[in-house]
């Protein structure tokens, strides 16, 4: 079975998809357009290490959650497997953390 969806997965790469744009790793977020992108007006910001993430789909969809968030802009890099997460307002962690799990990966430690 894991050698089937190993496959699908090269497949998928080869027709221009990511693992996650098939379908084939589980939840996928609601795309989210950031309209607001000056970034005077974010005064607070977090990094997370993200956990769980196996292609530029996966970053996608971690910045899918975290954007769906009020007064946050988030951009994930898949090559280092962080969110820079810029905020309106002050930023409960917590809440984040709780955002990129709702997506299917995790939120590594220090």
């Amino acid at each position: 079975i894991g050698m089937f969806f190993g496959l699908r997965r090269i497949a998928a790469s080869t027709r221009g998809k990511s693992c996650c744009s098939d379908g084939a790793c589980g939840k996928k977020a609601k795309k989210v357009v950031v309209t607001d992108t000056d970034a005077s007006h974010y005064l607070y910001s977090d990094e997370l290490l993200i956990g769980g993430m196996s292609c530029d789909g996966c970053a996608q969809n971690v910045a899918n959650a975290l954007n769906a968030l009020d007064g946050v802009w988030a951009m994930v890099t898949y090559a280092d497997h962080t969110a820079r997460v810029r905020a309106k307002q002050p930023i409960d962690r917590g809440v984040l953390e709780a955002a990129v799990k709702g997506a299917g990966y995790y939120v590594m430690k220090l």
